[in-house]
Parts: structure tokens; C-alpha cells; sequence
């Protein structure tokens, strides 16, 4: 089973003089590759130098996470590809688990490790924690990270058990599901094509895979962190556009309800005097009326599996009920 560890890169060089090493020094069992996507900060001269060995793959421009790595695939045959952000450092023997979980279990197309924090290494990473779900109005959370409580690591999660969603921080994925997938939605951009791509795998009946056994440290928000608006605007267009596409049943009445939710969480910024975050999300939802014509088309073109969500509002428990933790949901 030949992995293919691919880093996509934009103008990240000091990020991949920092983490490159070790992605090297614990990965014999893989080829690593650098997907670049147009960078201008000389990232890909000073691999060629400083890393030799590191196959490079130049994208012609910079289309975010989902063209990127769509462009970049298309030149790589192993089985099994591994999408590493490039501010992750790995740890030992972090990629055989990985295998053994791959060789175990044949249904099993898609698998994330263990995502702590690389500043804070007793605590678990907002980007995936121990793999993620969403609630019955499409909201992702993870065990070991609701909303922002975030749980330290005391190893209640050193598992290995199914999740709805990996998180694109260390994706692991089956080549030929991949392609059958035609890779991630590019109208995405970047920001939850990962929770797309599960969804649409789980809805031809794959499975996705935590396992504990295999830890990594993200310092996540390195390319854009939470205070910038685009953040705020493509996680609220792309959860419209993943919960069109893939959910099942008549989906009026989702959409409306999320439409209200989103128009509650804009009240919550202009209280909180983030005004540019309210006009992000009014910007993501007048995006989303503009491409519903295309998500209704793609939505009749995906099969679609009951099941897939945790029943309860993820809001109610978390802010009214108070279960700020995984295990008290």
C-alpha cells in the first residue's frame, strides 16, 4: 500500500522550512510531495534546494485548497493520498496506524489521526480534534472541540472508531474513491470541502475512520485565521452550499432554518462590534441564492443516506443545556 504525503503550498516557504523536517525524518513509508500553488515568495527554488528529495508539483494558479489539490492529484499515482497542511508536524510512527486501519478494513475509504495543538500539545486542535459530525442543521463539531471549548488530551480518545467527517488539516483518502468522487468541489474554495467530500463518500455507503493510534500537532489558521471576514465568509456559503447538495429529505425547511441561524450569529457579531463578520455572512448568503440553480442540479445527481447526523441541535446543547463536551451530548 504506497502513500503519497501531498503539502499544498501557498507563499508557506517559512512554513515548510519549519515542518518539512520532520514530515521527512518520520515518513519513510511514504513519497512526500509539495503541491505549489503559484506562490511568489520563492518556495518552490528553496525546496529544491534545502529538500532535494521532496517531489514538487506546480499548480499554474493559486485556486485554494480544493483546485489545488484536485490540480495537483492528477500527477500522483500511489494508493492511498495523504493532504497534510503545511503548518502540521508529524511524530513517530504516526503513519502506520494509519495503514493498519487502511488494510483492516476495506469500506473504510478516508481516515484522520489525532490533531492536537502544535502551541498547546496537551490540548486537541480546533481543525478535527478526534474526528468530527455534524448536527440535524448541518453545524460541524468534533469530539474534543465544540464550537471553542476545546479538551485537553488525556487519551479518552486513543481509539480507533468511525466519524462523519476528517479534517483537511491531515486528510488520509483511498486514490480510486478520490477519483471516483471527482475530487473536492471547487466551487468551495477553501473551508469544509473536506466535510463535502466525507459526505458525499458516506452517501455511496464508504466509511471514515478516526484513529487515535496516530498523532500530529496543527498550528492551524496559518494561511487564514478566524479573525479575517473571508473566514467567516466561506465557512457560512460553503456549510449552504454542503447541506443543498447532500442532505436528505426535502430540504426547504433545513436551509430556511440555517438562513435564520446565520441571521442570528450576524445580530451576534454586530453586538460583539465585528461588523465586517455581519456583512460577510450577508455576502455568503446572497453567494449562495446566486449558485442554487447549480447546487439543486448537483444535488439530484447524488444519492443520498439517512443517518448521517446527530439528532439534536448542536446549538441547544452547547449554549442552553450547557454540554460543552463531547461526552456529555
Amino acid at each position: 500500500m504506497k502513500i503519497a504525503i501531498v503539502i499544498l503550498n501557498w507563499n508557506g516557504k517559512e512554513l515548510l522550512e519549519q515542518f518539512l523536517p520532520s514530515i521527512i525524518k518520520f515518513s519513510n513509508e511514504a513519497s512526500i510531495y509539495v503541491a505549489d500553488n503559484a506562490s511568489t515568495d520563492h518556495s518552490v527554488a528553496f525546496i529544491k534546494e534545502a529538500f532535494p528529495l521532496v517531489k514538487i508539483i506546480q499548480n499554474q494558479k493559486n485556486g485554494g485548497y480544493a483546485k489545488g489539490y484536485n490540480d495537483a492529484l492528477k500527477h500522483i499515482d500511489e494508493d492511498i493520498y495523504c493532504l497534510l497542511n503545511s503548518d502540521v508536524e508529524v511524530s513517530k510512527n504516526w503513519l502506520n496506524p494509519v495503514i493498519e486501519v487502511f488494510k483492516n478494513n476495506s469500506n473504510t475509504a478516508i481516515v484522520q489521526p489525532k490533531i492536537l495543538d502544535f502551541k498547546d500539545k496537551t490540548a486537541f486542535e480546533y481543525a478535527g480534534a478526534a474526528g468530527g459530525f455534524i448536527d440535524k442543521y448541518g453545524y460541524p463539531f468534533c469530539r474534543g472541540r465544540i464550537f471553542n471549548t476545546i479538551e485537553k488530551d488525556k487519551g479518552q480518545y486513543n481509539d480507533v472508531t468511525n466519524i462523519f467527517w476528517a479534517s483537511g488539516a491531515c486528510f488520509f483518502i483511498r486514490k480510486n474513491l478520490f477519483k471516483t468522487l471527482n475530487g473536492f468541489d471547487e466551487s468551495f474554495f477553501a473551508h469544509m470541502e473536506e466535510i463535502d467530500l466525507c459526505w458525499r463518500a458516506f452517501n455511496l455507503g464508504y466509511e471514515t475512520k478516526y484513529a487515535g493510534n496516530s498523532t500530529v500537532y496543527h498550528i492551524g489558521g496559518a494561511t487564514l485565521n478566524s479573525s479575517n471576514p473571508k473566514k467567516t465568509y466561506l465557512n457560512f456559503r460553503n456549510n449552504l452550499f454542503m447541506i443543498t447538495k447532500n442532505a436528505e429529505g426535502w430540504i426547504f425547511f433545513l436551509v430556511f432554518a440555517r438562513l435564520i441561524l446565520d441571521g442570528l450569529a450576524g445580530i451576534k457579531f454586530l453586538l460583539e462590534f465585528k461588523v465586517l463578520h455581519t456583512f460577510a455572512i450577508i455576502k455568503s448568503h446572497f453567494s449562495f441564492y446566486k449558485n442554487l440553480p447549480r447546487l439543486l442540479k448537483q444535488r439530484r445527481s447524488i444519492n443520498k443516506k439517512k443517518n448521517y447526523y446527530h439528532r439534536t441541535s448542536i446549538i441547544w446543547l452547547y449554549y442552553i443545556r450547557k454540554h460543552k463536551y463531547f461526552n456529555c451530548l
